[in-house]
Parts: structure tokens; sequence; C-alpha cells
């Protein structure tokens, strides 16, 4: 067992790596610029072109920082820090701070042609925070924590490498979602399930789940007629050059890539319990090992659904604040457009959540069946 472990960690480790470097001919068709994101402290602060305006606050607030980091590492510049009046975009820096500083290089690489603010440098932040959350993974689970680890690293490296791309360079974003929910269910129940009957029922049970929550997105968002620009920065993308992108099919896709992740857990959940039925009852017949499988898949489905709607809604709860605290009737709140994307997300969602526990329990069932057995 550990042989095994030790082989297919390093094939993943290998194909995490080779999947860095394989060219996606992405790279060649955006423009390519010299600016580099470097850390910096604040060591004087000119608030005089600040201007309050009420809540918010416009203008330039003007910097004197410290590089520390790159290839101007300890070298003092001024830079600009521009308000544009908005909580959600604007950082107001005091001296001490450490800061993101984008440095736009000359053409030799070696000298600054310009400088700009850019929020807070939270890059080492958030390296701990993943390295404590990858500590207490590894603690817990093991041989499995790392075999976890590594496909989440896999999953973020293909997103990131190739569904990204993929959609910017207007490849047909449904076969393109699906293509990448494959790809990436198959290696990480694989992974963590492990190359045998359970990791199988699970993969099948998960991708015949999420292909029936697909054809649920496509179906049902055409009925609720939203546009794909009511996803945040579509718009600045179409005014960037990329007015060709279907934002719409990229919408509907995410629908059922959001889904993805608890469609895999109660495929894995179904199929894993079924192992251990069979494994502690060879004789269990084909019937009663799928009757199993749906009463296993009762309860999670139950507590699932709700899932979903927590994820989904936790994010919105200012929005439905400011409606509410005007008196706008809640059905009309829920025909507002990023409302109702809303609502398209958890009910298709869920609806896959049903569909793929009993698709998983019949599954399981076949593949698992021993009644012929001695």
């Amino acid at each position: 067992m550990k042989r095994n472990n030790i082989i297919s960690i390093s094939v993943y480790i290998i194909i995490c790596l080779g999947l860095l470097y394989i060219p996606n001919g992405f790279n060649s068709k955006i423009p390519q610029n010299n600016a580099i994101q470097e850390k910096a402290k604040v060591i004087e602060v000119n608030n005089i072109g600040i201007q309050n305006l009420g809540l918010v606050s416009t203008g330039n607030q003007k910097l004197k920082v410290k590089i520390l980091s790159g290839k101007c590492k300890n070298q003092i510049v001024k830079t600009n820090n521009i308000l544009y009046g908005s909580k959600k975009r604007d950082n107001i820096f005091t001296k001490g701070d450490i800061i993101s500083l984008i440095v736009d290089y000359k053409n030799d690489s070696k000298s600054i042609k310009s400088t700009r603010a850019n929020g807070y440098y939270r890059i080492n932040t958030m390296t701990i925070l993943f390295i404590i959350f990858s500590l207490f993974l590894l603690c817990f689970a093991g041989w499995t924590g790392i075999k976890a680890l590594l496909s989440f690293v896999f999953t973020a490296i293909w997103i990131w490498r190739f569904l990204i791309p993929m959609y910017i360079l207007e490849y047909n974003p449904f076969l393109a979602s699906l293509l990448t929910v494959i790809i990436t269910t198959s290696a990480i129940i694989f992974m963590v399930g492990g190359f045998n009957k359970k990791g199988l029922v699970a993969f099948l049970g998960a991708t015949v789940g999420v292909i029936f929550t697909a054809i649920l997105a496509f179906t049902f968002g055409y009925y609720f007629q939203l546009p794909g620009e009511v996803m945040e920065f579509s718009e600045t993308l179409k005014y960037a050059g990329f007015q060709d992108i279907n934002f719409s099919q990229i919408f509907l896709s995410c629908i059922f890539i959001s889904a993805t992740g608890a469609v895999m857990d109660i495929a894995m959940d179904i199929a894993a319990s079924q192992h251990e039925i069979v494994y502690q009852n060879n004789r269990i017949t084909t019937k009663d090992l799928i009757i199993s499988g749906f009463n296993i898949g009762r309860p999670v489905i139950g507590t699932m659904t709700t899932t979903l709607l927590f994820a989904y809604s936790g994010s919105f709860m200012v929005v439905f604040m400011a409606f509410i605290s005007k008196g706008i009737p809640f059905s009309i709140i829920l025909n507002i457009n990023y409302i109702s994307a809303e609502i398209l997300k958890v009910l298709v969602g869920s609806f896959g959540l049903i569909l793929v526990a009993p698709i998983t329990a019949i599954i399981g069932g076949l593949i698992y069946s021993t009644k012929n057995k001695k």
C-alpha cells in the first residue's frame, strides 16, 4: 500500500509540473508587458491630494516606498495611490504598511519605468494560511491527505492554465467546462479513492450527475433569460476588447462547475458506503445493495442541498439587506438579474445533487454485484 501511494503521488506531481509548462496557445495571443508585482514598505505618506466626499475619498495619495523584493530591492521610489471613490477598490495607506507595488520595468528589465500602489501585500499571509491548511490536512488524513492536497493543486492548475484560457480564446464554453469537470473529477476521485471499483463507481456517478446538472442549467437558463453579463467583471472584459466571448454560456457552464464539488462528495459517500457493505457481506444481492445506496443517499441529500443554499446566499446577504431596508417587496427582489442568477444556481445545483444519489446507487449495485459468488 505504501509503495502504491508513493508511485501514485509521484505520478501526480509529475503531471502537475507538466501542466505548468505545457503550451496552451494563450500567452502568445495576449499583450505582454514588463509589469511585475513587488513587495514594498511605505516610509512616507502625503495625503494633500485626497478629497473626502461624504463616506468616500477620491484623488491621489502620494507615497514614498522602499522596495523589499525583486531586482530593485532596497531602492526607494515615489509612487501614487489612485483613489476612485469606491470602498470596494480603494485603500488608504499609512506609514509602515506593507503594500503591493506594481513596477513597470523598461525594456532592459533592470531600470524602473513607472510604479503604482496596488493594495496591501497579502501573498505571505496567503502562503502561511495554505501551509497551515496543508499541515492540518496531512496530520489528520496521512497518505489520503497528501493525495487530496495534490488533487487540490491539480484542479487549481488546470482551471488557471486551461479552462480560463479556453474561455478567453472563445472555445465552446460548455465543452470546455465539461472537459474540465471530467478531467478534474477523475483526477480527484481516483487519486483519493484509488483505482478500484469504489473509485470507478464514484467517478461514473459524479460524471452522470454533472451531465444532468449541465442539461438542467442550459434548459432552465434559457427560460430564465439571464444575460451572461450578470457575472462580475464581464463588462470589464468586453470593454477590454473581448466582445465576442459568449458570456451567457460561460455563466451557465459555471453553474454546473460550482455544483461539481458537492456532486463528487455525494457520489464518493455512496460508493464508499456500498464498498463497505459488500466487504462486510459479500453475498448481498444487487437489488439490496441498490436499496442500501438509496437509504444512504437520502439523509446526505437532505443536508447537502441546504449546504448549497448557504454557500451561494452567504455572499449576497448585504444585497438583500440593501433592498429590504428600502421596503422593496420580496417578489421584486427575486426578479432582479443577479438575485435570479443565484436562485438558478441553488435550484439547479440542488437538483443535480438529488439526481446523483440514485444514479450512483444504481451504478454501484451493478458494479459491486456479487450475488453469483459463493
